[in-house]
C-alpha cells in the first residue's frame, strides 16, 4: 500500500536515455613512460694521472719481494710436507676407477678394429677435455659429455668390478664425478628462468 500525499509515478514518461560510453585508447589512459637514467659511474682510477710514480716503484718492489718470498720459503715447505704424506689412498681410488673401466673394455672389445688400450686412452682424454672445456667455457655440449661420461663410468664400474665390492666401487665413481662436477657444472642452476617482456600498449 503506498501512502496517500505520496505522488505516483507517470506511466507515459520516458525513461532517461543511458549516454554512450567514449572509449579511450590505451596510449591515451597510460602516462607517458619516462626513461630511466642511471646514476653517472665514477671515472675508474689512471694510474699514470691519479697514483704517483713513487707509490707505483714501491707497490711494485713490495710485491715483487712478497712473491719471491713465497717462492723461496712457501715452495720447500709444500714439498716437504707432500713427501711426508701417505698418497696410496689417492692411487688406490684411482685404480678402484680405472681398472674395471679398463676391464670392461678389455672383455667388450672383442673383434673390434679397436683395442682395449685405446679405449681406454679415448675414455680418459674424452673425461679430461669435457672437464675442461665444462669448467672454462660453460658449453651446454661439454656440460652433456661430462654428464654421459660419468653415467657411462659408472654403468661400467658396476658391470666390471667384482661383486662384494661392486657397491663400494660405484660409489666412489659418483663421488668422484660429483667432486669433478663442481668445475664442470658450476653457475648451472635448475630453476626455470623467467623472460617477462614488458611491451607498450598500442
Amino acid at each position: 500500500m503506498t501512502e496517500p500525499n505520496q505522488p505516483q509515478p507517470d506511466p507515459n514518461k520516458p525513461e532517461p536515455t543511458i549516454p554512450p560510453l567514449d572509449t579511450i585508447a590505451d596510449s591515451e589512459r597510460m602516462p607517458p613512460r619516462t626513461p630511466r637514467t642511471a646514476p653517472p659511474r665514477p671515472a675508474p682510477i689512471r694510474l699514470r694521472d691519479d697514483v704517483p710514480t713513487g707509490a707505483l716503484v714501491a707497490f711494485g718492489v713490495i710485491g715483487s719481494a712478497a712473491v719471491l718470498l713465497a717462492l723461496i720459503k712457501g715452495v720447500p715447505k709444500v714439498m716437504d710436507w707432500s713427501h711426508h704424506q701417505d698418497w696410496r689412498w689417492f692411487t688406490q681410488w684411482v685404480a678402484t676407477v680405472a681398472d674395471p673401466v679398463h676391464a670392461y673394455l678389455a672383455a667388450h672389445t672383442a673383434g673390434l678394429p679397436l683395442t682395449a688400450s685405446s679405449a681406454f686412452v679415448i675414455w680418459q682424454g674424452v673425461g679430461l677435455a669435457a672437464l675442461i672445456l665444462a669448467w672454462l667455457t660453460g658449453a651446454v655440449g661439454a656440460r652433456l659429455t661430462w654428464i654421459a661420461h660419468g653415467a657411462c663410468t659408472a654403468a661400467m664400474v658396476w658391470d666390471a668390478a667384482p661383486a662384494a665390492g661392486r657397491p663400494v666401487a660405484t660409489a666412489l665413481v659418483v663421488l668422484a664425478w660429483t667432486i669433478g662436477s663442481l668445475f664442470a657444472l658450476r653457475g648451472l642452476s635448475l630453476r626455470p628462468v623467467l623472460n617477462l617482456h614488458n611491451h607498450p600498449a598500442r
